[in-house]
């Protein structure tokens, strides 16, 4: 594939961009393998903001990793595909693409925020330097004044002054590194930035002001993002929709209002339920019973009927199969749904309607799920 222009694209929203189905990954191979991702299906649109969630060890960045093909070894792709959409109206598989087309579509189309910046970031160059080697690699023709130009105007996207581009990574607080990490992703204007935990080893004010940065810079480009947390609380502030992922497999997607004042699954209402309200009443928090299973020996049938109180039968032998429950394009792997009784009252609220609705207060729910869910 020979290297391509991106034009300022229609910032419409929309528009199907990144399209996953049927992805399937291991680590390893043979009887040993261990199914990280199974069956995985999802589709981030133009200016989207999209949520995944779950616990620890649930397949989110494994899933990501995979996507974008920078998965590491012992981690294998077994199936699926992966359907970029350019401005242009072409569509690439990412899974079948060769080295020089992904080379190419790397922060240009795809761009990635790591968990850890501190990591992410080379502790011997320069903030300037890791800048301006992105720029250099698809775009040679830019000349060095533009390139340092260029990195002067990211910083100052993200809130840091010019001066800031001779230090190294050590010489930055968390929050900056951070901030650092989001200019450089934004570095080559692409259409999706996926983030992988940006926020979570940051206190909760730093957090606050680099989302509230991130929509901002988000509303004025128009890129979508698909962002990974453990953290729920946080998606039904700043995601569109939001997708739940236990045991390496999608169990309820929906919009993050219906998600938030209706969800489906029983996983999802106890994530809901791991973190307090800072105002009203006590409620004592449920959380979720239990710890995630060990992939190497998931259970029969629903792999979440063990810590599940609403348990049927039925969930101990048969898998449920992701399909739509409701209006508004929700899914939901569940029997509980699927069946012929009514679910229980807590997974039957009424969904909510097409009202204007907003997140709650950022003081409203705490940043940090506590329980079982972090």
């Amino acid at each position: 594939m020979s290297q391509h222009v991106v034009t300022e694209p229609e910032r419409g929203r929309g528009d199907a961009l990144l399209e996953i189905h049927g992805l399937c990954v291991d680590y390893g191979q043979g009887s040993d393998a261990v199914h990280a991702v199974a069956d995985a299906d999802l589709v981030l649109h133009r200016g989207e903001v999209l949520g995944l969630a779950g616990e620890s060890g649930s397949g989110k960045s494994t899933l990501a990793m995979a996507a974008t093909r920078l998965l590491r070894e012992p981690g294998v792709i077994t199936a699926g595909e992966v359907r970029l959409h350019y401005d242009s109206g072409s569509v690439v598989d990412l899974l079948e693409a060769g080295a020089g087309t992904l080379r190419v579509l790397r922060w240009s189309e795809v761009s990635l925020v790591m968990q850890s910046a501190m990591n992410a970031l080379n502790p011997v160059m320069s903030v300037r330097t890791q800048l301006t080697d992105a720029l250099a690699a698809h775009e040679p023709d830019m000349s060095r004044r533009a390139r340092r130009e260029r990195a002067v105007e990211l910083l100052d996207m993200v809130g840091i002054s010019a001066d800031r581009l001779g230090s190294h990574p050590h010489e930055l607080s968390g929050g900056m590194r951070q901030r650092v990490m989001i200019a450089m992703a934004l570095a080559l204007r692409p259409q999706i930035v996926i983030m992988d935990e940006p926020t979570t080893a940051l206190d909760v004010v730093t957090q606050r002001e680099i989302l509230e940065e991130l929509m901002d810079l988000r509303d004025r480009f128009g890129f979508a993002i698909l962002f990974i947390t453990h953290d729920l609380s946080l998606l039904i502030e700043i995601a569109d929709s939001i997708a739940v992922m236990y045991a390496g497999r999608l169990v309820e997607r929906a919009s993050a209002q219906a998600l938030f004042r209706a969800p489906r699954h029983p996983y999802t209402l106890g994530l809901l339920h791991s973190f307090p309200a800072l105002h009203g009443p006590r409620v004592p928090m449920t959380g979720i019973p239990g710890s995630p299973p060990d992939l190497r020996m998931l259970p029969s049938g629903c792999v979440f009927h063990p810590r599940c109180r609403f348990a049927l039968a039925r969930c101990a032998d048969e898998v449920p199969p992701l399909e739509a429950s409701g209006t508004g394009g929700r899914v939901v792997a569940c029997w509980l749904q699927h069946g012929p009784e009514p679910p229980p009252a807590e997974l039957a609220r009424p969904e909510p309607g097409l009202e204007a609705w907003a997140p709650p207060a950022a003081d409203s729910r705490a940043t940090t799920p506590s329980g079982s869910a972090a």
